[in-house]
């Protein structure tokens, strides 16, 4: 998390409630809100690491013990059969890892059109966004090398090494995200910039310059 006061408490709550016997590791970022103070008694660790998506998840999972990792961003909600969905997904062997459906935290028509979308590319490409609650073996993470600590698209970058590793799971249950990022700079704007970075990722762009890219457009 990273100034998540708002939301960190009704993401832990849910994490708790989906998933009684998991270890909850909060990674800040640097938050100079009330965050930490909300988090503290709503999960087992909080720790600091520098800020970034990437340096923060690998952070959360060196001070993690579980033979699976579960990466929730801090203004996501996770359904109450978290654990049980994971567990089902993970008794096959052939199972690397996977991924939840989404949506988003508004009923209106356009939001629910976008999280219908976001699903169905995921499940078609076998890949998932740090939206979507990625999960993985413990071993197959580490042998992975972790996510790569890139400026933007770590997620995409580290689902494709996944899917190449063994079978992906893309899981029908849906977590919740935030649609602030759509509200603030407008449904359009933000499905064009979102393709955009991530047909020039794909492209060979490199993340420092899709960060600056990302960063200019917002």
């Amino acid at each position: 998390m990273l100034n998540e006061a708002a939301a960190i408490a009704s993401t832990l709550r849910a994490l708790r409630r989906g998933a009684p016997d998991a270890e909850i590791v909060v990674v800040d970022g640097g938050s100079i809100d009330a965050g930490v103070a909300i988090a503290q008694p709503l999960c087992d660790t909080v720790i600091g690491a520098s800020r970034g998506r990437a340096h923060q998840m690998n952070a959360g999972a060196r001070e993690s013990h579980g033979g699976a990792l579960v990466f929730v961003h801090a203004d996501t909600l996770v359904p109450s059969t978290f654990a049980a969905d994971i567990a089902s997904a993970l008794s096959d062997p052939a199972v690397v890892g996977g991924r939840f459906d989404v949506k988003l935290d508004s009923s209106a028509i356009p939001y629910r059109i976008i999280g219908a979308m976001i699903s169905l590319r995921s499940r078609i490409s076998r890949t998932g966004t740090g939206d979507q609650a990625i999960f993985v073996r413990r071993d197959v993470f580490d042998r992975l090398g972790g996510f790569p600590e890139l400026e933007l698209c770590e997620d995409l970058e580290f689902a494709r090494r996944l899917k190449r590793s063994g079978r992906v799971a893309c899981l029908r249950a849906r977590v919740t995200t935030s649609a602030r990022r759509w509200n603030r700079d407008g449904v359009l704007r933000t499905i064009v910039r979102m393709w955009l970075i991530r047909a020039m990722y794909l492209m060979g762009v490199a993340p420092a310059r899709l960060k600056r890219i990302y960063s200019d457009t917002r």
